[in-house]
């Protein structure tokens, strides 16, 4: 056999080499699927659990929960996700059925701008479908951020306050309130001013300065002031994430030019289920919403938070400039000792244990407002034993 030159040698190889793979290429939706996925993964690697549905959980663990139940739903996504689902997430059982009136929608909206309603999982409620192209080719100007261990702590105690109420979300206003150290959700994330840069005049005469922006998806963006001015005030879900600070709790009325911005609300249940009918007179639902009454118990027959029955309202109180998760947490820490311990099956068979009820009179509980009127009330709770509020 003659000697080959290289370029000889290489042409006679060729035929035996392995293809080259070719790289995957995603749309724009494709791919905010396959980040939210991730998003799902790493909660599971990290708790060692599927996020989960209910009243109790994070708002963020309630949001994965929906989006892995509707990426379960839909064969789309599940072809797409199938090389990329290293645990199996997909086909594992949920631990808690989904029920829309568990998920307050006033939290989805408010502090992640939900999922929508259509079969499109990555269609955003109350965002046009203009802003949300924009929004894609915003990420994708992104760059990873090398340094995320240092804003990490930052992000989970955000999450942290939100959840417990120290913190809450409000519609943005001005561009002063973009500063170091703000926190905004903006398409269904949450960023943090890092820097800022010094302060210039641009071209049209109007103020700007250079950002280090950094998302919780750990991604960062060198973006202009203005540039997320715009995106906030594009985005109709778009917020500024308040800083932690106490404020006043509970007013009796509302001050000159302030909105009403809640209502306590007790509940009775009209179940036939044997503990509810013994007790159903003590046995009351107490919580807090920003909406009606009205609407947040809407479809309570199909719900296992109102113990899938009809519920009465049996008092309201009107809350002006506060913090209502921060209170009905107050309320239920009152009642804690009167929670019931309750387990009913579900409408898909699962056993679930509602929250929020407590075998308590009326009167007692008009009292607990009483003195949460007049900031007495860090100092009581209620004793079962005797059926009346105590000195703590």
């Amino acid at each position: 056999m003659s000697d080959l030159g290289l370029d000889d040698l290489a042409a006679e190889l060729a035929d035996f080499a392995p293809a080259k793979k070719k790289q995957a290429t995603y749309t724009a939706r494709e791919e905010r699927i396959i980040a939210g996925f991730e998003d799902i993964e790493r909660f599971y690697e990290e708790h060692g659990r599927l996020p989960q549905h209910g009243e109790d959980r994070d708002i963020f663990e309630r949001l994965h929960a929906v989006r892995l139940d509707r990426l379960r739903e839909l064969e789309d996504c599940r072809t797409l996700l199938a090389g990329l689902d290293k645990h199996a997430l997909l086909d594992r059982a949920a631990v808690v059925s989904m029920d829309e009136d568990d998920l307050d929608p006033d939290d989805l909206m408010a502090e992640l701008s939900g999922l929508g309603e259509g079969d499109d999982i990555t269609t955003l409620r109350h965002v046009r479908s203009a802003e949300e192209k924009r929004a894609a080719e915003e990420v994708a100007r992104r760059d990873k951020c090398h340094d995320f261990e240092k804003f990490e702590p930052l992000f989970k105690q955000v999450k942290d306050d939100l959840a417990n109420g120290s913190r809450i979300t409000r519609p943005f206003e001005l561009k002063a309130e973009i500063r170091p150290g703000a926190f905004f959700i903006v398409f269904g994330q949450i960023c943090y001013v890092a820097e800022m840069g010094e302060v210039f005049t641009n071209p049209q005469g109007r103020t700007d300065a250079r950002l280090r922006v950094i998302f919780d998806n750990k991604t960062e963006s060198g973006m202009l002031m203005r540039s997320l001015q715009r995106q906030l005030n594009e985005d109709d879900a778009g917020r500024r994430i308040t800083d932690p600070a106490p404020g006043p709790l509970f007013a009796d009325k509302a001050d000159d030019g302030e909105a009403e911005t809640g209502t306590i609300y007790v509940l009775r249940s009209k179940s036939d289920h044997p503990v509810v009918a013994e007790h159903r007179e003590v046995m009351h639902k107490i919580g807090v919403t920003s909406g009606s009454v009205e609407a947040r118990i809407s479809g309570a027959e199909k719900s296992s938070t109102y113990l899938l029955a009809g519920v009465e309202i049996v008092a309201t109180y009107k809350v002006y400039g506060v913090n209502c998760q921060k209170l009905e947490s107050l309320m239920h820490k009152v009642f804690a000792s009167a929670q019931i311990n309750l387990s009913i099956p579900d409408r898909f068979g699962h056993m679930v244990k509602p929250r929020e009820w407590f075998l308590v009179p009326l009167h007692v509980v008009d009292e607990a407002v009483e003195r949460i009127r007049d900031r007495s009330i860090l100092d009581w709770v209620y004793d079962p034993n005797a059926g009346r509020l105590v000195e703590a």
